[in-house]
């Protein structure tokens, strides 16, 4: 089947079977790889992605579910001046990363949450990443590098 949708912004058209899963078209179709599979059950939470806005596990969800819709994946949060996205700063700063699988997964889990509350609480923040499983880092840098991120959006001025 032919879909087309807006990937990072931009429109994507690729043939996929009905039973391809969306982190499977964008690693293997569209040469994204920074989508990660891990668990292929929506428990680890490494192949989140936002679709039209919302958290989706990726590996869970037909391509062709995705028909008409705009991802995100974790290419998209970099500038387009190639600049990172002040959460992908603040995990390389917090140390919020040591083997990185988890942490496109994360950072799109926190994304998510920046976009609805602009100064989550660390007992927010640890919630809304309960979804997400590390094997490494024991959360505590990720969280810190949530809060920071969260302050220095806060702090920015909104363009005009």
């Amino acid at each position: 089947m032919k879909i087309e949708l807006a990937v990072n912004g931009d429109r994507q058209q690729i043939d996929v079977e009905p039973r391809r899963t969306l982190a499977d078209a964008l690693r293997e179709d569209l040469g994204l790889t920074g989508t990660h599979v891990g668990c292929e059950h929506g428990v680890c939470g490494a192949c989140t992605v936002l679709v039209d806005g919302d958290p989706v596990r990726a590996c869970l969800m037909f391509a062709v579910q995705a028909e008409g819709t705009s991802v995100t994946t974790v290419e998209g949060m970099a500038g387009q001046d190639g600049c990172l996205h002040p959460l992908q700063e603040a995990f390389s700063t917090h140390h919020g990363l040591q083997c990185g699988f988890c942490t496109p997964g994360m950072l799109m889990s926190a994304l998510d949450l920046l976009n609805r509350e602009e100064r989550p609480c660390r007992a927010r923040i640890r919630e809304e990443l309960s979804g997400n499983i590390c094997r490494c880092t024991g959360y505590v840098g990720i969280i810190d590098a949530v809060e920071a991120a969260a302050s220095e959006l806060a702090a920015e001025p909104e363009p005009s």
